[in-house]
């Protein structure tokens, strides 16, 4: 099926909640650094890994890393006795659109 590409629209009430997680889950600024930490290194790093790269605590890092994971900027995955966080792929695409759309400069898709 095609989607019909409208002009901007107003934001639903779904969607304006969602963003709003999105910018309260990047309003800190060590939650900034680790998201841009784990979107350079692309891959899967353990938290100890994590730890080395900062200034913070593991018991912080910990905290801000379930913060990402429940905004889903950072996937998680056990391996073992470990846990490993990645940045989510989609998010490099989505964040931007979510700007634009806020902002009145990206289409309404149609669903």
């Amino acid at each position: 099926m095609n989607e019909e590409v409208r002009g901007p629209a107003p934001l639903t009430d779904e969607d304006a909640a969602m963003y709003a997680s999105w910018f309260r889950a990047l309003a800190e600024p060590a939650r900034a650094r680790l998201l841009n930490l784990l979107a350079i290194e692309r891959r899967p790093m353990a938290v100890r890994e994590i730890v080395e790269c900062c200034t913070i605590g593991q018991s912080t890092v910990s905290h801000h890393l379930k913060i990402l994971t429940e905004a889903r900027f950072v996937l998680s995955e056990r391996r073992g006795t470990s846990t490993l966080y990645r940045v989510n792929e989609t998010c490099l695409e989505r964040l931007p659109a979510a700007v634009r759309t806020i902002m009145g400069q990206e289409p309404h898709r149609a669903r």
